[in-house]
């Protein structure tokens, strides 16, 4: 919000570098995600795969999870290169080639499609399974949904025999088959998901000397699949009803849950591998259901999430639009200039990253350090310790914060740094601002970015000091603020240009997203008394110091499954702020996004991509289906003379 306010869209997060791809795999295709945004049904899954999780990630909830687990009997299957750990208490355990996890599940998914295994009543209701897609190679709209004339998706009724809104509840849309329609062909996409992975090349017997694993054992996972969520169905005895207000007297779940992480997204085929895992669940019908892969609030959200990232049009001291990251829907989107220049510093949203949905921290030092895309005047870094770590190249960082041009001047000219600690990065900054650590300042963990809820209902937390700071030493958000004000940037300061905030504290209080949205959803209203939106209540924070730093709310049984098509849910998610209209997110097997960006390289709109390497590299990986590619650094080695991968592994006390 600060960068935003101040005018800068140069602002980056830690997730950029650590699970960007994964993040975003997810949100492109479910509208949430592996670990902040969901987590496994722990009480009632009887099948539970675990892709690539170090003991560190997630660290306590999946050791207690997991002890649920082996205490009730469940199957925990590990796909891991190594057996330590969490792979060393699975039942079963996968010692996978590193980098082949996405051709693995798509084998998985062969089987099933194969075997008809298909949760198909979920792909209608719940997905754009049934969404017909233009087939008109050479144009500029080949590989787009139809859409009718207020631009929704249409659909085959396969009983009228005639196109229908996707989105029509009473209708019984084709899944698979060929249609003409307006003179042009168009086929479902789950013919398209058909086409791709029924293709022999998926098959078990293909995949498996490349994933290090016997196709019989692929197999055999296939059929444990199938069998836990088609013959051992949970069904709950609560009546819901749906989006389209249809009342259900029972909750019925297929429990088999999916955790992936990390071992998925070192490697640059992770966004793929990540949304093959989503495509897989949903195939098994196993996304927020009982025992399968549940939402935490505040998703899901729409697939892909908005807003969109601002920062087309920058102006000195003047906020921008909206906020520096968000997601792209195509091209158009791309925060480029006419010739095709990236405008932010680290390339985000442009050709080199178009999904960059937390920007890219780790490239920040780099280009600012060459001048590319534009040279920089300060660059400001909050206990990043970017000298150090994060950059996964630290001597010639180090000298990058160091070198000078031809006229003895820092290609970097001004860094400002704070840190709680004399930390690596420290000594290389012209202005230290020390923090405090988290005894001595006020924290928010909010609603607005990676909350504490769970499942079965939304929650968020504060710190507070516990000790008075002994050192000249300031909390870092309440000096942003004083920043912010001194500078009389908009929303820090009143009419009069007065600071606005006392402190951070204060902002916690106080500040409005939008109108009664604030960074705390508990204890707002005057009196106290009202729940995630309201007006701000002066007591707030102690009410939370009260009741042990946290907030949370127990969804109603009605509200805890199907949110993404639960009306009740739904609602509340509107009177909370978590989405703006209470309708059904659908899950995007089939992402038109993708597709957008493949048409612009094929020389397709008005933003199209400047350089044929970029055209060539677009066209390849913006995929609207996921697949599989060799990991670009195992691409460029001699597999004959290098056959072997090195493996590490963090000790478990981390």
């Amino acid at each position: 919000w600060w960068a935003s306010q101040f005018g800068t869209p140069n602002f980056a997060a830690h997730g950029g570098f650590c699970s960007v791809n994964m993040a975003a795999g997810g949100l492109y295709t479910i509208g949430g995600s592996f670990w902040e945004f969901g987590e496994p049904d722990w009480d009632n899954t009887r099948y539970f795969m675990l892709f690539g999780v170090a003991e560190d990630h997630d660290s306590n909830p999946i050791k207690i999870g997991l002890g649920k687990l082996k205490a009730r009997g469940a199957r925990v299957v590990s796909i891991n290169p190594c057996r330590t750990g969490y792979n060393a208490i699975a039942d079963d355990w996968i010692g996978i080639r590193p980098g082949t996890d996405g051709l693995f599940v798509f084998a998985l998914i062969h089987e099933l499609l194969k075997a008809g295994r298909v949760d198909l009543e979920y792909l209608l209701r719940y997905t754009n399974a049934h969404s017909l897609v233009i087939q008109e190679p050479g144009a500029a709209d080949d590989g787009l949904f139809v859409r009718d004339a207020d631009g929704n998706p249409l659909a085959w009724d396969r009983v009228a025999k005639t196109p229908v809104s996707a989105a029509d509840a009473g209708a019984k849309p084709a899944l698979t088959g060929s249609f003409t329609i307006g003179g042009r062909r168009c086929v479902p996409v789950f013919q398209l998901i058909a086409d791709r992975y029924l293709d022999e090349s998926y098959a078990p017997d293909s995949v498996a000397e490349r994933c290090g694993i016997a196709a019989d054992t692929i197999r055999r996972i296939a059929a444990e699949l199938a069998h836990v969520a088609f013959e051992q169905t949970i069904e709950l005895p609560i009546a819901w009803t749906d989006w389209a207000g249809r009342r259900h007297e029972t909750i019925k779940g297929r429990p088999v849950s999916m955790h992936a992480m990390r071992g998925i997204s070192a490697h640059s085929n992770g966004f793929h591998t990540c949304r093959a895992i989503h495509l897989l669940q949903v195939l098994l019908g196993t996304v927020d259901v009982p025992g399968g892969f549940r939402f935490k609030p505040p998703y899901p959200r729409s697939a892909p999430p908005g807003p969109k990232p601002a920062g087309k049009t920058v102006k000195p001291m003047t906020p921008l639009d909206g906020m520096p990251l968000g997601f792209v829907c195509g091209p158009d989107d791309l925060l480029v200039d006419e010739a095709g220049t990236p405008l932010r510093i680290d390339k985000a949203y442009s050709w080199d990253a178009p999904l960059a949905a937390h920007g890219l921290m780790h490239t920040v030092i780099r280009n600012a350090w060459a001048g590319d895309p534009y040279k920089i005047d300060t660059l400001m870094m909050y206990m990043s310790n970017m000298a150090w770590n994060s950059s996964m190249n630290t001597v010639e960082t180090m000298a990058m914060l160091t070198d000078s041009d031809e006229a003895g001047n820092y290609k970097i000219p001004f860094i400002i740094y704070s840190d709680a600690y004399y930390s690596e990065t420290v000594p290389f900054a012209d202005l230290v601002l020390p923090d405090t650590t988290y005894l001595e300042r006020h924290d928010c963990i909010s609603l607005l970015d990676r909350p504490i809820s769970h499942a079965d209902g939304p929650g968020d937390a504060i710190r507070h000091p516990v000790i008075e700071p002994d050192r000249d030493v300031r909390p870092f958000q309440s000096v942003l603020i004083e920043l912010g004000a001194r500078l009389g940037l908009p929303g820090f300061v009143d009419e009069d240009g007065s600071p606005r905030y006392r402190d951070y504290a204060d902002y916690i209080v106080n500040h409005e997203r939008t109108p009664g949205i604030g960074p705390l959803a508990g204890w707002r209203g005057k009196d106290g008394t009202s729940t995630g939106r309201g007006e701000a209540n002066p007591d707030q924070l102690q009410r939370y110091i009260d009741n042990g730093g946290f907030w949370h709310h127990d969804f109603a049984d009605d509200q805890r499954y199907y949110k993404m098509a639960n009306r009740s849910y739904l609602d509340f998610a509107v009177q909370m702020g978590f989405i703006p209209k209470a309708e059904p997110i659908v899950f995007q097997l089939y992402s038109e996004p993708m597709q957008r960006f493949r048409l612009a390289a094929r020389g397709h709109g008005r933003v199209v991509p400047p350089k044929e390497g970029d055209r060539r590299r677009i066209e390849t990986y913006m995929d609207p289906l996921p697949f599989w590619h060799m990991p670009f650094e195992e691409a460029v080695v001699d597999l004959e003379k290098y056959p072997l991968h090195a493996l590490t592994q963090r000790p478990m006390h981390m």
